[in-house]
């Protein structure tokens, strides 16, 4: 008797991370596209730095040129165009522009930025410059981005500790909305007992409530959440509901116990996926 394998053809909704590499694996463009495999996307990158770095902290930054940048972006829209993008860590102004040259050159659609300005670990990742250069080229071609406590104080010039109350989260972040005119998520993780974020969009605020899971695995968080609202919108869910799926995909990879490294370890982005196995293996 002869078998037939028989493949049909399929097409994955597509996702470009924009973002520096993390070698060892837990947050930048290796923590980016575990979490889009693992949220049923098809996931591609332009590498904007070379980092050395581990759980205990960032040892050394090698930025991507500018040319090298723009090549990278150019070789993914021309021929498999992203359904959605991920901006992460660019550390240089010289390339926020070239990133922003090229997103509306090619009409780029459901843009994430997760303005990264400092590691887990506490490592500065973005030069003083580019900060502006982020918010004035990057944040008006957003569709949403998340700032935890310290940046959204930071870009709002704000001490984090003036940030406690929920109150005060929401003038922050309509400061924010009111002047880049995109969606802002407020990444509300230092409260005690749960895990609360914020979103200011053109609906009003919203708050999403979640577990807090206590583990000092953190590395990688943000990384992990921006990536899995993108993949979400590029599935062509609503903003909210986008946010309050990834929110449950974080909490499980944070839930999950992965335990890795001398510092400050990475989540469990394939979880889903282990546990799949762990069935299959009862079969």
């Amino acid at each position: 008797m002869r078998f037939e394998v028989i493949f049909m053809e399929k097409t994955l909704k597509t996702v470009l991370t924009i973002a520096g590499s993390d070698s060892s694996g837990g947050a930048g463009i290796q923590a980016d596209l575990k979490t889009m495999l693992a949220n049923g996307v098809y996931g591609m990158s332009a590498i904007t730095a070379l980092t050395a770095q581990n759980t205990k902290g960032v040892t050394a930054i090698m930025d991507s040129t500018p040319d090298f940048l723009a090549a990278q972006l150019d070789a993914v829209f021309t021929d498999i165009f992203p359904d959605a993008v991920k901006i992460g860590m660019v550390s240089s102004a010289a390339l926020i522009e070239v990133i922003g040259d090229r997103l509306t050159h090619y009409k780029a659609k459901n843009v994430v930025v997760d303005p990264v300005m400092v590691s887990t670990s506490g490592a500065k990742l973005i030069n003083d410059d580019a900060v502006d250069k982020m918010t004035s080229v990057l944040f008006p071609l957003a569709t949403i981005v998340t700032p935890n406590l310290f940046e959204l104080a930071a870009l709002t010039n704000r001490s984090a500790t003036d940030l406690k109350m929920k109150t005060d989260m929401e003038e922050a972040a309509k400061m924010m909305y009111d002047k880049y005119h995109c969606a802002i998520l407020a990444k509300g993780g230092h409260f005690q007992n749960s895990s609360l974020d914020l979103l200011c969009s053109d609906k009003g605020f919203r708050w999403f409530y979640g577990k807090r899971v206590e583990t000092n695995n953190t590395h990688g968080t943000g990384c992990t959440l921006s990536s899995a609202i993108a993949s979400n919108l590029a599935k062509e869910m609503s903003l909210e509901k986008a946010i309050h799926k990834a929110k449950m995909y974080l909490t499980g990879a944070l839930s999950s116990g992965l335990n890795l490294g001398q510092g400050s370890g990475p989540l469990d982005h394939g979880y889903k996926i282990n546990l799949a196995l762990a069935m299959d293996s009862f079969t």
